[in-house]
C-alpha cells in the first residue's frame, strides 16, 4: 500500500475491466406534496442479472492526474503490479475527501484489499483532520453499497436526476454515502 501521484490508462488496464453485476437493486420512489416529501429506498430482487461496465474517458484520466498529487490517492501492489487503487480529492471548503474511483483487480477481490485501501484512506484523513469521506455510487450497485457500509459509510443523500432526467424510471439513481471521521469544530 503506498501513495500514488499519477493514474494513467496503462495503470487502469493493469486492473482490468471496471464494472459490476447485480441480482438486486435499491428501488427509489418519491412522493411529494406541499406538507411532506417522502423518498423511499428499498432493496428489491431483479428478474434478470444487471451488468454494468464503466469506461474511463480521457477527461477522467486528466482529472485523476490533477487529483492524485494531492496525497490522498493510494495504490495496492503485489510486487510491482498494481492490484487496487483509490483516487480521492480533498475539498477544503467543507473539509472532506471525495472518492472519485476505487477498484480492485477482479482476481484479487474478496482478499480485503479494498478494505485495506479504505482503512488507509481513513488514516490519512484522520492525520490531516479531515472530517468526512464522501462517495457516489448507483442504486444498482448493491455489492458496492454493502462494501461501503462495512467500511463505515452511510447513505446520506440521493439525486433523482444525477445521470439523466429519467433516473427513477430508468431504475438507476445516484446514492451518496459518507463516512464521518472527526469533529473538527473550532473550540
Amino acid at each position: 500500500m503506498k501513495p500514488i501521484h499519477t493514474y494513467t490508462q496503462k495503470e487502469q488496464s493493469e486492473l482490468g475491466e471496471f464494472g459490476y453485476s447485480a441480482d438486486s437493486k435499491y428501488s427509489v420512489t418519491k412522493f411529494e406534496a406541499e406538507e411532506r416529501t417522502v423518498i423511499n429506498i428499498a432493496l428489491v430482487s431483479l428478474e434478470s442479472t444487471y451488468h454494468k461496465i464503466y469506461v474511463n474517458s480521457d477527461d477522467d484520466f486528466k482529472n485523476y492526474s490533477k487529483i492524485a498529487p494531492q496525497g490522498y490517492s493510494l495504490g495496492a501492489y503485489l510486487g510491482s503490479r498494481l492490484v487496487g487503487v483509490v483516487i480521492a480529492e480533498e475539498s477544503t471548503w467543507n473539509n472532506t475527501l471525495l472518492i472519485w474511483h476505487i477498484q480492485v483487480a477482479e482476481e484479487f477481490q474478496r482478499l480485503r484489499i479494498g478494505k485495506r485501501l479504505m482503512n488507509e484512506l481513513v488514516c490519512l484523513a484522520q492525520k490531516n483532520n479531515i472530517r468526512a469521506i464522501n462517495l457516489e455510487t448507483q442504486s444498482t450497485n448493491v455489492n458496492a453499497i454493502r462494501f461501503y457500509r462495512t467500511c463505515g459509510f452511510e447513505i446520506e443523500g440521493i439525486d433523482l436526476s444525477h445521470y439523466t432526467n429519467h433516473d427513477v424510471s430508468d431504475g438507476e439513481v445516484a446514492i451518496f454515502m459518507k463516512r464521518k471521521i472527526a469533529d473538527t469544530k473550532l473550540q
